[in-house]
């Protein structure tokens, strides 16, 4: 796994308080993607990851930074609101490239606090904790002084495991922010009925397979653990994670403690310079490995990042998931 990408994920198992919403009105502005100074519904309170934030009116240039919060906005019509986005896990949903190639890229990673500060945001909307790292100039106190409001994915504050309900819970609250309510009602009524059909389309008797997640490492695994997302799309997809007791969304296994837990499957994580081959072929020429069934029998399951880490793919990755574990 690529240094920079690892730290981003461990980065995002930063713990920081998780707290409720509250909002001053349930009506929406539902127009184009264009703000109002006087939208409906608002002012708007949040409270998110412990940042409280009174918006008095629909943010009119946010700059995205990971891909799973810029697809948030692109799935809810918000394309001329985004000033600027940053840092791809890997490639766009195919229904959201045209909009995302309008749209201006900052950096390939994270841009400098100049870079971010140049696009002339009013609004910041972190996928990961790191998106907000002090050490490089972009916390949150730090563009708020800057007269910046922001959101972080809330994933990435999590003192518990996260959902499909937190995932309901961030498209509603950004849908909120934005002054598009019923768009991100909409989203949700869509993803409960594309999950109810999947659910019963995977019901079935029997053991649930036990599933290990590679991500990337050779010394150790770094694996999916129990409080991401990852998790629960694993069990909603008729599988059980073996590493449900990592208390956090992602981080390292020994190689001995896949071994002894003896997975059924391995799912892994596409993205990144190393690809899906390179990866089959570590796991299976790893003499360690060679009684686990999953390697004896070569199965193997396959995700893009993006898919598995708190954003509108979710759904959908639950779906994909339980056809390759059928």
């Amino acid at each position: 796994m690529p240094m920079r990408t690892r730290a981003l994920l461990a980065a995002a198992a930063i713990l920081l308080p998780l707290t409720a919403c509250s909002s001053s009105s349930s009506s929406d502005d539902e127009n184009s993607g264009t703000a109002d100074s006087h939208a409906a519904g608002f002012p708007y309170t949040v409270t998110n990851c412990g940042t409280k934030t009174t918006y008095e009116a629909p943010p009119k240039r946010a700059v995205t930074m990971n891909q799973h919060v810029t697809e948030i906005l692109l799935e809810l019509g918000l394309k001329d609101r985004i000033a600027g986005t940053a840092y791809l896990d890997d490639k766009v949903l195919p229904e959201y490239k045209k909009a995302y190639d309008s749209r201006p890229v900052l950096a390939k990673e994270y841009p400098s606090y100049e870079k971010l500060l140049a696009a002339n945001p009013d609004f910041v909307y972190g996928g990961y904790a790191s998106a907000f790292a002090a050490g490089d100039g972009r916390s949150r106190e730090a563009l708020a002084k800057s007269g910046i409001k922001s959101r972080l994915n809330i994933e990435g504050c999590a003192k518990k495991s996260v959902t499909m309900d937190d995932v309901y819970r961030e498209v509603r609250e950004a849908g909120a922010t934005f002054g598009v309510r019923d768009r991100a009602q909409k989203w949700v009524r869509d993803a409960r009925a594309h999950l109810a059909a999947t659910a019963e389309k995977s019901a079935k008797g029997g053991k649930a397979p036990a599933v290990f997640v590679y991500d990337s490492g050779d010394k150790t695994a770094f694996t999916a653990g129990g409080r991401g997302i990852g998790n629960d799309i694993i069990e909603r997809a008729g599988g059980r994670n073996i590493m449900a007791d990592l208390d956090k969304p992602f981080g390292d296994a020994s190689w001995e403690t896949v071994v002894d837990r003896r997975p059924d499957v391995i799912v892994i994580y596409d993205y990144g310079a190393s690809t899906v081959a390179q990866k089959k072929k570590r796991l299976l020429d790893d003499p360690a490995l060679k009684d686990v069934p999953a390697i004896k029998n070569k199965r193997f399951a396959v995700l893009p990042l993006s898919d598995v880490v708190l954003g509108v793919r979710a759904p959908g990755a639950v779906r994909k998931l339980a056809e390759q574990l059928r």
